[in-house]
């Protein structure tokens, strides 16, 4: 990483956890054509030095829940700190400060009943710092997820990512008092060996592999690969929000969903109906994405465009400093 950027065999490694999170080094290293050490090490060295971090993500709907993003403007010098706040919270995702530095969004896992004193019903609103709030819900995601982004998960043969996929049964999810345990106990770790989630579930090893497989089949849970965007070559990253008619929003959906730059797209409800995270080199390039990529798109109204200054949560639990 002299350059500052992912090497191929890091490119290449971050892409096989992303289709597997609990693969073994050995059957990472088979498919890569490298021997286990070089994967083991490789992998610790990244982990190791916060670069690269495998988490177990919970999918809303299996889960009862539904996801919202959040967009807060705040006073002068507030945003930071409030970001630090959320970013703190079990229910918030990709905690981001934006251009400016007086705004933040981020993603919120709510129960489809909200308790009254969770974060959507103003409770930070009552904050004098927060000038206002928006609450979009998610209703379909065309990009990201289990996945993944195409501009960090595209390092593998077709064939080398058949045999490392692992494709949900479909089989219903029960939820079991163990579950939120682990599932926390992933958010930090998702590679954690079981007889570490055993210890911080208070459950037997065998009871826990068992709820784990059931998570995983279930598609109530996947994994995902946190690794910074300009080590794989994007240091420019915005977040798009979108109109676009009613009668072209699936199919703008579905044409976002094919374009490398989108690391995540999804319809919502709120006053802009698609939203998008995009990852581009420069200014250069974020342009022509804009004029051309969504230029071209039928039926998009208007894009107004927000760049991130600073990601402070992804998709797992913060780790303790």
């Amino acid at each position: 990483m002299e350059s500052g950027l992912l090497d191929d065999l890091d490119r290449r490694l971050a892409h096989a956890l992303q289709l597997d999170g609990r693969a073994s080094f050995s059957t990472i290293a088979s498919v890569l054509g490298v021997s286990d050490q070089t994967i083991a090490r490789r992998y610790r060295k990244l982990r190791s030095a916060g670069v690269l971090r495998v988490v177990g993500v919970p999918e809303a709907a299996p889960l009862g829940q539904v996801h919202w993003l959040v967009r807060l403007r705040c006073v002068p010098d507030a945003a930071a700190a409030i970001a630090a706040g959320l970013a703190r919270r079990d229910d918030t995702q990709w905690v981001s400060l934006m251009s400016g530095g007086t705004e933040i969004v981020c993603f919120v896992r709510s129960p489809l009943r909200e308790q009254t004193d969770g974060l959507l019903l103003g409770q930070l609103p009552r904050t004098p710092r927060v000038v206002s709030m928006t609450a979009y819900r998610l209703l379909r995601r065309f990009a990201g997820g289990p996945a993944g982004w195409p501009g960090r998960a595209g390092a593998l043969s077709v064939s080398e990512v058949s045999s490392l996929r692992r494709t949900p049964s479909g089989g219903p999810y029960r939820p079991e008092p163990e579950d939120t345990a682990l599932l926390a106990a992933l958010a930090h770790d998702a590679r954690a060996d079981i007889s570490t989630l055993a210890a911080a579930c208070g459950r037997s090893q065998s009871t826990v592999r068992r709820r784990l497989e059931v998570l995983r089949s279930s598609g109530a849970l996947y994994f995902d690969v946190e690794v910074d965007a300009a080590l794989l070559g994007y240091p420019l990253t915005a977040t798009l929000w979108l109109t676009v008619a009613p009668s072209a929003l699936e199919s703008a959906g579905r044409a976002l969903a094919g374009h490398p730059q989108v690391a995540f797209a999804a319809a919502t409800t709120g006053p802009a109906n698609l939203v998008a995270n995009v990852g581009c080199r420069d200014d250069a390039a974020l342009y022509e994405y804009l004029a051309v990529d969504l230029g071209g798109l039928p039926g998009v109204q208007g894009v107004e465009t927000a760049p991130m200054i600073r990601t402070l949560k992804r998709f797992g639990a913060l780790e303790p400093v």
